[in-house]
């Protein structure tokens, strides 16, 4: 029964076939053809039963492995490795498939090689989930076939092996990089000027050229020979709190991938950034209730606790509940913090619905209001118009995507910041304002 299994006709088999009964028909006509093509049919007989006996008189002769990370990273390209091994005395030819998970909708894979005796050959694909969760792939089937290629032999390896899909961690180890080597600025991260003197003290130093006059200590001063200048630095262990609106809102795809997804990868990288920077950090997720609370806290470890809850946190159908968020951070958040919230308005009438609490948590927080060009309106507004009924559709895109301005216009006459970016600048985005307000001070 093992054998049956693993047995297969190969597909060169049958061109022989073909071969012979080209022969068979043409010694019809041909009769000298008649006999040479009955040698023929005896010869691949005799080949056949010969090939069956390579591939399967020694036992397993294969070994395959296939290496998958630990998680792997939302609406990145993970690689995935694959390793196999022959241990045939002849070089053996090798078809492979690999049964990904359905979420990919990938049904034909395959990779073909061969491979000589005791030699690894070693290749590499990459796949990029676009949702969160455990993805499970299948067997790792591999065929074998001999130099004859009449038959094939069929290998099987791990099946099912899960992995979960986590947020980005690819973009947040790129952005933890860069911020460790000060590089930030070459991803378009921008360097803000200091303004004001709301940053804590640090040391007392010598002037050099180019210090600030208004930082003179005139009592170190009076006690040293040379001029004295007080040195200060970012304020730290400031309160920061990730925001994302869970509503029907953010269930809108961009590129394969929900704007809740763009805004649960941003806070992942934002919440690395700012917790190098010694600053605490937090998250909330919320629609009809509040589903997520994390407290701000200081600790690089922390991070391993937002990344286990963004995994977890889903899109819901429903309308998000402002009043809620109010009432939550009132009673809950009682410093003065960041807070960086995630949402979506398309409209600017459901923008002035929820402006009142977002005025009230304003008033004794610092609120960013993060919200989404729609990229397909855009590209819709620099297509030429050819027609009519063109016209008409640039004519409304163009109306959605100013009142996507008015909305910021609006929002900072209230002293609410914003920002307004594609889905694929988020991450970006985010952290300029970040080092802006801190280098501002604002917080």
């Amino acid at each position: 029964m093992q054998f049956l299994k693993s047995f297969y006709i190969h597909n060169t088999f049958f061109r022989y076939i073909a071969i012979l009964a080209a022969c068979f028909v043409i010694s019809y006509w041909l009769p000298t053809l008649y006999p040479i093509a009955w040698l023929l049919t005896f010869v691949l007989i005799t080949l056949f039963v010969f090939d069956i006996y390579l591939l399967y008189a020694s036992g397993k002769r294969i070994e395959a492995r296939r290496s998958l990370p630990n998680k792997l990273s939302n609406s990145d390209l993970n690689p995935v490795q694959i390793s196999f091994t022959s241990k045939y005395a002849f070089k053996t030819f090798i078809s492979l498939i690999d049964e990904l998970p359905v979420q990919f909708q990938k049904r034909d894979f395959e990779h073909r090689s061969s491979i000589s005796k005791n030699e690894t050959v070693e290749f590499e694909y990459k796949v990029r989930p676009v949702d969160r969760g455990e993805y499970v792939f299948g067997n790792l089937i591999l065929f074998a076939s001999s130099f004859l290629k009449t038959v094939k032999r069929k290998y099987v390896f791990q099946k099912d092996q899960m992995v979960p899909v986590y947020p980005s961690i690819i973009q947040m180890q790129q952005y933890d990089f860069l911020a460790i080597s000060n590089k930030l600025n070459q991803f378009g991260l921008k360097k803000i000027r200091r303004i004001g003197h709301t940053q804590e003290f640090e040391q007392i130093k010598e002037y050099v050229q180019g210090d600030d006059f208004r930082t003179i200590n005139w009592k170190a001063t009076a006690k040293n020979v040379n001029l004295m200048v007080n040195q200060y630095q970012d304020e730290k262990s400031q309160p920061i709190f990730s925001i994302i609106d869970t509503g029907r809102v953010m269930k809108m795809p961009f590129n394969d991938l929900k704007l809740l997804d763009y805004a649960i990868n941003s806070t992942l990288a934002f919440s690395n950034v700012a917790l190098k920077r010694n600053d605490k950090t937090g998250l909330i997720a919320f629609s009809k209730n509040i589903e997520t609370y994390v407290p701000a806290v200081q600790k690089i470890t922390h991070l391993n606790t937002i990344l286990e809850k963004l995994y977890n946190i889903d899109t819901a159908f429903t309308d998000a509940d402002f009043g809620l968020l109010y009432a939550h951070i009132k009673r809950k958040v009682t410093h003065r913090s960041l807070l960086l919230l995630y949402t979506n308005f398309e409209h600017i009438s459901a923008m002035r619905r929820q402006l009142p609490f977002l005025l009230a948590i304003a008033k004794k927080h610092v609120l960013v209001l993060v919200f989404f060009e729609n990229t397909e309106l855009e590209e819709l507004i620099a297509q030429d118009a050819e027609n009519l009924q063109t016209i008409y559709h640039k004519t409304i895109a163009e109306k959605f995507s100013l009142e996507k301005r008015l909305m910021q216009k609006e929002l900072q006459q209230y002293g609410i910041q914003t920002i307004l970016t594609t889905p694929e600048n988020l991450t970006i985005n985010t952290i300029n304002k970040y080092l802006e307000i801190k280098a501002r001070g604002i917080l």
